[in-house]
């Protein structure tokens, strides 16, 4: 498992953002059977970067808090047997690691959020990783039924590890 970390903020949060990451990225991969070692890269930037980022792929003008960009393109959420026949597509020639897709996280909605919830920044960035590679592994929330699927994986992920609205 290879995680790529870049902080374009002067932002310094009080937890280390790689091992969070590597973290929710083990726990979520391992519930959801991942049969690879899989690569994923996170940026953190400011409202104004993820704002432009927005606009960009989204066509949405406003800052967001993450945003998910998948490399695979499920049939059935977390069925990995969709990359079986592609590996120079979906796989690294170097590592050999599925490429699961790139995470940007606004560190502005971070601190905004963890405030306006209630709890601590690292849970606030804890559950937005959480969030975002669950889409890198095919989950969306378009309907309510999923979003609610994805409300109870990201609440077992942030529990297993023990990152909950009081820490």
């Amino acid at each position: 498992m290879t995680s790529y970390v870049e902080n374009e903020t002067s932002v310094v949060f009080e937890f280390n953002i790689k091992e969070i990451l590597d973290l929710i990225m083990e726990e979520v991969l391992s519930q959801e059977g991942c049969p690879y070692e899989a690569q994923v890269n996170l940026l953190v930037t400011d409202n104004d970067g993820i704002h432009e980022f927005n606009r960009q792929y989204r066509q949405i003008d406003a800052p967001t808090d993450v945003l998910s960009f998948p490399m695979i393109d499920f049939i059935k959420e977390a069925d990995f047997s969709v990359v079986d026949h592609g590996e120079a597509e979906y796989f690294d020639p170097e590592s050999g690691e599925l490429i699961l897709g790139d995470i940007i996280i606004s560190a502005d909605k971070v601190k905004e959020q963890a405030l306006k919830f209630g709890h601590s920044q690292k849970r606030e960035f804890a559950f937005l990783t959480a969030h975002s590679m669950l889409h890198l592994c095919g989950y969306d929330h378009m309907t309510q039924a999923q979003a609610d699927v994805m409300e109870r994986k990201q609440e077992k992920v942030l529990e297993a590890l023990g990152i909950t609205r009081d820490n």
